[in-house]
Formats: structure tokens, sequence, C-alpha cells
């Protein structure tokens, strides 16, 4: 016979069963995530990501010569990019697209110094300058090597030339010296093809003149025919050279 006592010692185990069960599933539940907000997941960005203007200099050029460079942004930014010439002055000759392309061919040499400007799509936009300078040099380069003197009743000298461009060109080299009565005399003539990339190269000049005082001048013309150019330079002498000797 069970008695009272039984049944309450029965029911008392089987609650403390239970409630151990029920402590062990909870043990075994998967840990809490840590509270991560979304920023905080995402890659970390300076403050210097902004957009930027590429490239930082621009290549130099030449007189006729082709020249092309396309301006371009870095960093963030909302395409499309626009591109506009702030301020200053290009080479005459090159163009700045809205497209950032800097094409054309300079018209004469110097030193150009200007401010593009680009806007990004955003909204709102982003505006950025940056200044530049395209340096245009001359194609040809001529300087004294031996300046003209006299030798007795001579004349002579050289010069040195330099061919700055991507084009082979055909030189033509002339010397004259001119008497005072006008009288021009020819002591120095040579034709040939002039290559691309040549650096001082030496041409000499000489030739037996009558007494008298003679202004020297030097002419260098070189010529491009496929881009249609003519390249010039001249020397001459700072003042006229006595020739004493002779008849």
């Amino acid at each position: 016979m069970i008695t009272t006592t039984t049944k309450f010692a029965g029911c008392l185990l089987a609650c403390l069963l239970v409630m151990g069960m029920s402590a062990g599933a909870l043990g075994q539940a998967a840990p809490a995530q840590p509270n991560v907000s979304p920023d905080a997941a995402a890659p970390a960005q300076g403050k210097d990501d902004g957009l930027v203007i590429e490239p930082e200099e621009l290549p130099a050029t030449y007189p006729h010569g082709p020249y092309e460079v396309r301006f371009h942004g870095r960093g963030n930014y909302v395409p499309v990019l626009r591109w506009r010439l702030q301020s200053g002055t290009l080479p005459p000759g090159i163009i700045l697209e809205d497209n950032g392309e800097l094409h054309g061919a300079a018209e004469r040499a110097g030193e150009f110094q200007f401010v593009v400007s680009v806007k990004d799509g955003g909204q709102p936009q982003q505006a950025v300058q940056r200044g530049f300078s395209i340096k245009v040099v001359e194609a040809i380069t001529l300087a004294w090597k031996v300046p003209a003197h006299v030798a007795g009743n001579r004349i002579e000298g050289s010069v040195e030339v330099s061919n700055t461009t991507a084009d082979d060109m055909d030189l033509t080299f002339d010397v004259k010296a001119v008497a005072e009565n006008g009288r021009a005399t020819e002591i120095g003539y040579q034709r040939f093809p002039l290559k691309r990339g040549t650096v001082a190269m030496a041409l000499p000049f000489s030739e037996s003149l009558p007494h008298g005082a003679y202004v020297v001048y030097v002419n260098v013309n070189g010529e491009v025919a496929k881009r249609n150019a003519i390249y010039k330079q001249q020397l001459q002498t700072p003042a006229p050279l006595q020739v004493v000797v002779g008849p």
C-alpha cells in the first residue's frame, strides 16, 4: 500500500528532475552576440579620400608637336566629372575638353601656367582645383660652340644645334658674313637630315674674306613636311668682325 508520504516524495523527485533538465538546456544555449554597429563593420576611410585631380604634372611639348593628356579623378566622388579651365592661359593651339582631355598642338614656345577645376555629379557637388604649367620648348636650339672670330684673313667658328622634337627634320644650315656695304658672302652651308633627339651637334664654318668689317649671321631652318612645320633659329655676332689681313 502506497502511503501519502511516498506519493509526495515521488512528486518532489519528478519536479527536481524537470528543473535540472531545464537548467542544463539553458546552460547549452548559444552565447550572446556582441552589439556591433554597422558603421564599425565598414572599412575605415581617411579624411583625405575626397576628389583629387591627377596627374600631378604635365609633360613638356614643342611647337606644332601633337599633345594629348587626359585628366582624371582619384578618391571618393560621384561620376560624371566635368572639367574646365578655371584661370590662366593654355598654350595657343591646345584646348581642354569638358571630359578632361587636354589636346592639340602648341603654336609657339613659352611656359604657360593655368588652373584646372573639376566638379563631380554628387548632391552636393564636390569641386576642386589644381594649378599646372606646360613648357613649350623650342623645336631647334642653336648656340655658339666657338663664337665667330677672325683668324688672319678668315672668319671662322662653330655652332651647336639640337633637335628637341620627336621628328626627324630636313635641316638647312647657312652662315653669311655681311660687309658694311651690304654685300653678303657665304662662309658656311650644309643641308642634311637632323635626327630626332639630336643634342649639341657641332657645325663649323670658315672662309677667307677681303679686308673689311663683317657681321656674321647664322641661320638654321628645320622642316617637318608631315606636320607642315618649319622651325627657325638665328645667331649673329654682337659687333662687326674686322678682317685686317688681305687685299
